[in-house]
């Protein structure tokens, strides 16, 4: 990558928040803040405006920033040129998931791609589904794996798999026994959802706002971090959860937990997210193609 300042600059500028930009790049905001400083020194004129805790792009910073989207653009076209003229799948790849795809779908995928592409480094990056589309737009990694809609026109997404939600209940629950359930039934008990930012949570309220149910009444709701925190809740009593069916497999099989159907039906789209620019390193061609395949047999099996 370029000039490490103008990639912090990029992120800063285009998040308008150094404590975003921290979090994207996975630095501290102090080092952040020192890089914008030393860009700054070196054109010598400030290029954001700090006031009322907001940030905002002064007139130089407004010109730095367009110009770095084109260099930005530019050197990963050389990356790419260069890249397939070798035709050398090797090199390193960073790819970026949300929680639910990192623990439940990704270990078994990258495992078998490693195994049949030991030149290829593999780096992942975990986040929920707003951080994962960040990391992408600011090229911080090569590919994201993400579990909500995207709607960034930029990047390029394309549907990997289909992925149903379901409730669940502790064993004895008195829904247990149901063979199908309405979010206004779920909402008579505790409920426990994930953290803002997580695709699951937004698929889940944007559902039951369809449902008819008021947003305010998840207001309460028990927020947790992680799909082993949400169930850990659930069989430990706390309330009822809506999570993806592809990661109660275990508690299913162990019967800590049981899933009941929702009604209407709700399910979401696993999707590969990646800069436009991306697309024809040899490496990544490759990953995604045994990505793509991995979904198939995956959805296959599932229809079973």
């Amino acid at each position: 990558m370029s000039d490490r300042r103008l990639q912090v600059f990029h992120a800063v500028a285009r998040l308008l928040s150094f404590t975003k930009a921290a979090e994207v790049l996975h630095m501290t905001q102090p080092a952040v803040t020192f890089q914008i400083r030393q860009l700054e020194d070196q054109f010598d004129t400030r290029l954001f405006d700090r006031t009322h805790n907001r940030v905002s792009l002064t007139e130089a910073g407004q010109i730095v920033f367009e110009y770095a989207e084109k260099i930005f653009e530019l050197y990963g076209e050389m990356e790419n040129a260069i890249r397939e003229m070798t035709d050398d799948i090797s090199g390193s790849l960073t790819i970026g998931a949300s929680t639910t795809i990192s623990e439940y779908m990704l270990p078994a995928l990258l495992g078998d791609f490693k195994s049949k592409n030991v030149d290829v480094r593999l780096r992942l990056r975990v986040s929920n589904t707003e951080g994962i589309v960040s990391m992408v737009e600011n090229n911080v990694i090569d590919l994201g794996v993400v579990e909500g809609p995207v709607t960034n026109k930029n990047l390029l997404v394309e549907v990997c798999r289909s992925d149903e939600l379901v409730a669940i209940v502790p064993p004895g629950h008195e829904l247990a026994a149901l063979e199908k359930v309405s979010t206004r039934e779920l909402m008579k008990y505790p409920f426990i959802c994930r953290e803002e930012g997580s695709g699951t949570r937004e698929v889940t309220i944007d559902y039951m706002q369809n449902q008819g149910v008021d947003k305010h009444a998840l207001n309460g709701c028990l927020e947790l971090g992680s799909p082993e925190a949400v169930k850990g809740a659930v069989e430990a009593g706390m309330g009822l959860a809506i999570v993806s069916s592809a990661s109660i497999v275990k508690e299913l099989k162990l019967g800590s937990l049981v899933s009941i159907p929702l009604e209407p039906a709700l399910s979401r789209d696993f999707s590969f997210v990646r800069q436009r620019q991306k697309f024809k390193v040899p490496a990544m061609e490759e990953l995604l193609e045994f990505a793509r395949n991995y979904c198939k047999r995956a959805t296959a099996v599932s229809d079973e």
